[in-house]
């Protein structure tokens, strides 16, 4: 089992950037995708970024040249940059990752206002 821990959440205007973090809480468990989904209020959660554990990377529409996805794999380490920051980017942000099984974060907090 493994727990993971979201930081660098927060309010922001539009235009700014924040840099969300996420970390394993053993670097011993080898991880295979880790990404990032998001909730935005009253709509369900959707996919933002992932990538793989060789560095391949997916993001969604509507982030792609704004959010750009990175990990560490000996910290066991996900981080999303988040550039040119939009409200509609305005929502919780969940990790992800998998092994075996997959294990979520309990979520940050991303408000960007206009």
């Amino acid at each position: 089992q493994v727990q993971l821990v979201e930081s660098g959440g927060g309010l922001v205007q539009a235009g700014g950037s924040l840099r969300l973090s996420c970390v394993a809480s053993r670097r011993d468990f080898p991880l295979n995708v880790m990404g990032w989904y998001r909730q935005p209020p009253g709509k369900q959660r959707e996919l933002v970024a992932i990538i793989t554990r060789g560095g391949l990377t997916n993001y969604a529409d509507s982030v792609k040249g704004r959010f750009t996805i990175s990990r560490d794999n000996v910290k066991n380490t996900v981080y999303l940059q988040m550039n040119s920051l939009k409200p509609e980017d305005t929502a919780v942000y969940y990790c992800y990752a998998n092994s075996v099984s997959g294990y979520w974060g309990q979520g940050t907090q991303v408000t960007v206002s206009s």
